[in-house]
């Protein structure tokens, strides 16, 4: 991916919270889950920072909504820990990114109630298509 697109995705979430009178983190990671790019505003928590860096991880390296595995774990009685990865998070507001019907990375925010850290997530995806 390249970093005038995660620029553009973290400014334009930036922008939406700030409209909306939201403190939020966001990350941007490649299809490893890597860290490409992230911001935090100023009065979001450090743990938004490390919860937006962990469901963009997890929803790279799972290729889905990194909430989709919590869900999973839940109904099945399994446990996160199962995975080995410290890293990976149950919790949703992680999106993947997709390019031409392929995964180029995920976005992850958080801030919010979960439900709205997704929403925002797939709200800043949609606004740059």
């Amino acid at each position: 991916m390249k970093y005038q697109h995660v620029k553009t995705l973290i400014e334009t979430a930036l922008e939406i919270a700030t409209v909306r009178n939201q403190n939020i983190a966001i990350a941007v990671v490649d299809t490893h889950g890597e860290l490409l790019g992230f911001a935090r505003m100023d009065d979001a928590s450090l743990q938004a920072g490390l919860l937006a860096q962990n469901k963009a991880y997890t929803s790279a390296r799972d290729r889905q909504p990194s909430g989709n595995l919590g869900a999973w774990a839940r109904q099945t009685g399994k446990s996160l820990s199962d995975w080995t990865d410290p890293k990976i998070t149950g919790f949703m507001g992680g999106v993947p990114i997709e390019q031409e019907g392929r995964i180029i990375g995920a976005i992850g925010i958080s801030g919010l109630a979960e439900q709205d850290d997704e929403a925002l997530a797939r709200e800043v995806l949609t606004s740059l298509i």
